[in-house]
């Protein structure tokens, strides 16, 4: 082989350097390329309390493992050959248009990962067209996140207490703020034993002890956003010094029944979801008593252990419930390609939780939007792949279910 010096012109083609990016944040964030990327970032930069409570999961945490098993167990039938230069990710959620087939979930205390919470996330979502719904347990009032985001498409999710009026007061509070679509939730008679926030001894507001000091010296930014911004506030309560578990079963009322579902059915008059459900039959009795939508959800693992996978259910839900019925699906999604799944075995629409956790405590609004873009891509890229241009050509003959080993 003959050899020879390059030629200076020949290097000059070679030699192309990047612009530099003078934002550390927006370095990290760009260097971010997946949603468990944005995890890693997220984990670095977040108390070790705040981030568990993100984290974790119930008991063993066994069944939210099993729900991303689910989905990385799952195969893809593409179709080839088909025009796929352009795709549309629009649906259609609850009779209005989502530019994308999955909307920022309720999560509780946002403003405790990360100071920008709620705010980020409703603004995130306002901007790119999607849905977002505020918790009972939000850091931000339901007039703050409406007033933030005027244009977006906010709900509002309730926990019923034991205290109907306190409750009631929430509702008639959304609607006032404009909220369209309230988010019951079901799964809630008790608080699940999520074991690291116990461990962590994890309060809310997060107390000043010498351990959470220590864990903290490393993260100093986050510290310093939460002792220079206005105090936690909630959503729906006033100050609580005691752990989450205990708030949650000093509120929730374990005697709900679908014949509360019922009663709220004929006090609010706008949509109306029931999220939470894990059985066919309930799915059934969801909708006789006046639900306008169900969310498959094991409470993205956070409640009972071992719960069913919502989306090893979502086929024998479609099935019985038929084409007409709106089903949504949550937990375990952390990936673009997991939603085009869901929405391919029947679902017509996903809510994202931790994912967009992990880009807020990342890099707070900046962060929200750059999982949000990262989910978006996917979304694109993988429908490009399976062959499908529409959300609508989305169909059952696409999934493959490998549901050998999927036990933990």
């Amino acid at each position: 082989m003959k050899r020879r010096f390059p030629r200076v012109r020949e290097l000059k083609g070679l030699l192309r350097f990047r612009k530099p990016i003078l934002s550390s944040k927006k370095r990290r964030l760009a260097r971010a390329l997946t949603i468990y990327d944005l995890r890693v970032v997220a984990k670095r930069r977040t108390p070790k309390a705040p981030f568990d409570y993100t984290d974790g999961a119930a008991d063993t945490e066994v069944t939210l493992l099993r729900a991303r098993q689910a989905f990385d167990r799952l195969e893809f039938q593409p179709r080839v050959l088909r025009d796929v230069a352009s795709v549309d990710t629009s649906t259609m959620m609850l009779g209005k248009k989502s530019t994308l087939p999955f909307g920022i979930a309720p999560t509780g205390f946002a403003r405790m990962m990360q100071t920008e919470g709620e705010i980020a996330g409703c603004t995130a979502a306002e901007q790119k067209g999607i849905p977002f719904a505020l918790s009972t347990l939000g850091t931000t009032s339901i007039e703050d996140v409406c007033a933030a985001a005027p244009t977006g498409r906010n709900c509002f999710q309730l926990y019923m207490w034991k205290d109907r009026d306190r409750s009631m007061a929430l509702v008639n509070r959304a609607k006032d703020a404009g909220v369209d679509t309230l988010i019951l939730t079901v799964d809630v008679p008790v608080a699940g034993a999520r074991l690291r926030d116990v461990r962590n001894g994890m309060t809310v507001p997060p107390s000043l002890t010498l351990r959470t000091i220590g864990n903290a010296i490393p993260r100093p930014a986050w510290w310093i956003n939460f002792l220079t911004t206005a105090p936690l506030e909630f959503a729906s309560l006033d100050t609580w010094n005691g752990t989450v578990a205990e708030l949650l079963d000093s509120m929730f009322d374990p005697h709900l029944t679908f014949e509360d579902v019922k009663w709220l059915r004929k006090q609010w008059q706008g949509k109306l979801v029931v999220k939470g459900i894990q059985h066919v039959a309930d799915a059934v009795e969801a909708f006789s008593c006046g639900a306008d939508a169900i969310v498959l959800s094991n409470h993205g693992g956070r409640q009972l252990d071992r719960a069913p996978v919502p989306f090893y259910l979502l086929p024998e839900v479609r099935k019985e419930l038929g084409p007409n019925s709106e089903i949504h699906l949550d937990t375990g999604i952390m990936h673009g390609a997991d939603i085009v799944a869901a929405i391919a075995m029947g679902a017509n629409f996903t809510w994202i939780g931790r994912a967009y956790l992990y880009g807020l405590m990342a890099g707070g609004r900046e962060g929200v939007d750059r999982s949000l873009d990262i989910l978006h891509q996917q979304v694109v890229r993988t429908m490009k792949l399976v062959g499908a241009k529409s959300i609508a050509e989305l169909e059952p003959s696409q999934v493959k279910f490998l549901r050998e080993g999927n036990l933990a």
